[in-house]
Order: C-alpha cells, then structure tokens, then sequence
C-alpha cells in the first residue's frame, strides 16, 4: 500500500497554471480563489469524471433491502444524494433512528439537505482518512449492519477490507456508476505546471482521454491514499498529497507547495 506524507525536494519551475479536475467551486469565496490571488496563478476546473445513477431496476438485482440495515456509510456528499434518490425512486421510507458514518464532517452536515441533522446518529473521522472513519464505525460495529453507498466500480479496497477484516455485518449498496468526461480539449492548447486528482477514476480518465500522456515536468497532487496508488500504478510521480497531519485538503496541500515554492 502506497503511503502518503514522504518528503520530497520541491522544484524551482515557476508554477502558473494548476488543474483541478473537479468542476469549478460556485463560490467565488473559495479558498481555490484565496490561492490564486495570493500567490499569483491561474486555477482551471474541469472534472475528469461523472457519475450516473443506477436505476431502481438495475438495484434491485443486487436483492438488498435497504430498510433493514440501521446505518449508512458516505464516503461524498455525491453518494448521499444517490442514496436519497434511490430510497425516493423505490418508495422505501428511511428510518429516523438510521445512523450515518460520513468520511468527513462536510460530507454530514451535507445529510441536513435530506434528513433532520442529529449528532446522536451522525458520526463522521476526524481527519477525512479512512482511518479516522474506522475509529468511529469500530465503537459502533457490534450493533449495526452496515450500508457502504458507493460506485458500481468502487476503488476503496480498503474500506471493504477493514469491514471484512473486523467481521462488521455488511454490504456494498452499488447506486452509481464512474463514467470517464471527454477531457481532450483541455489538453489541446494549454499545458498545466500542476495537475490535482482526487480519486482513482480521475488518474483513468487522464489515460482514457490521453493513453499517450507523459508527466515530463507536471507535478502531480493526489487526495488520498487510493488516489496515491493509482498515480503511482499509472507511472507518475506524486509530490503534492493529502491527507496527512497539517494538511487535511487539497487546498491545505496546494498552499503548503506554492509557499515552499515561492522560498526558491
């Protein structure tokens, strides 16, 4: 398993343009937009994925029954609405006494758009890594049977490990699917000194759209160990990463890397 917070020597290129592969925050407040103005670069947004609902008839082949598990597992706020949705589309009524294990805080105060926000059911890591999740589920994994909402093609091995692993009463809710977007034209003009992914499906996508891409002088940020080791199977060099302790986000890491940047 690949592991992130090693040290490396920071380059001297001056860095201008950095992509991110999500879509581009509504917020002009952002923090992205923090970055840009303080240390002078340009940010490009473009997600490199998109997500498509399962329909209720191709779930119910899984044979799950939604009602009878007592708690939930989101690793993003995009599951929480694919769980919502589906539970709406199959007319099953959620429970108010369900629990929800969320990978991040933002990620539960996000369940406030669909159910009556209450800590007693709500728990969510402290740090935004796997392992902060598992603390929280481990208290709770002697008297709940778990749902994990994730991709048809989930990547998160080692979530489902650790609930094998610690025999927790669990199964894998399949209720969207990764799709690789149509990237090629953000290639065709502009190169990027930074290129930001934050899953695996993202690292794909590049491959999909660019089978010949070479890293040469672009740095590469990862969030996640997943997303680490999918970088690295696919050849490329990894500086910018996170989560690891003092830097919890994408944004933290870009930060950290532009000030040591701007010392040389």
């Amino acid at each position: 398993m690949a592991k992130i917070g090693a040290k490396s020597t920071v380059p001297t290129k001056a860095v201008k343009r950095i992509l991110i592969s999500q879509p581009r925050p509504e917020s002009e407040k952002s923090p992205y937009f923090d970055l840009e103005r303080k240390y002078d670069v340009q940010l490009f947004f473009t997600p490199f994925i998109k997500l498509d609902a399962i329909t209720a008839k191709e779930f119910r082949k899984q044979k799950i029954d939604i009602a009878s598990y007592s708690a939930v597992v989101f690793t993003s706020r995009n599951a929480i609405d694919f769980f919502f949705k589906m539970c709406e589309e199959m007319k099953v009524p959620v429970s108010q006494d369900t629990k929800y294990f969320c990978i991040t805080e933002a990620v539960a105060l996000y369940l406030q758009k669909f159910t009556l926000y209450r800590k007693r059911k709500v728990f969510y890591g402290a740090d935004g890594s796997n392992k902060s999740l598992f603390d929280v589920i481990n208290k709770h994994k002697e008297n709940e049977r778990f749902m994990y909402v994730c991709s048809e093609n989930q990547q998160d091995n080692e979530i489902v490990n650790w609930f094998k692993n610690h025999h927790c009463d669990f199964t894998l809710a399949f209720m969207y699917r990764t799709i690789s977007n149509d990237i090629k034209e953000f290639f065709k003009k502009t190169s990027y000194d930074v290129i930001c992914f934050f899953t695996p499906s993202g690292i794909k996508s590049l491959f999909d759209n660019i089978p010949e891409f070479k890293q040469k002088n672009t740095e590469i940020g990862v969030f996640g160990n997943n997303t680490l080791l999918a970088a690295e199977n696919a050849g490329l060099k990894t500086l910018i990463k996170a989560p690891i302790p003092q830097v919890p986000s994408m944004i933290t890491a870009l930060d950290k890397y532009l000030a040591e940047k701007n010392k040389n």
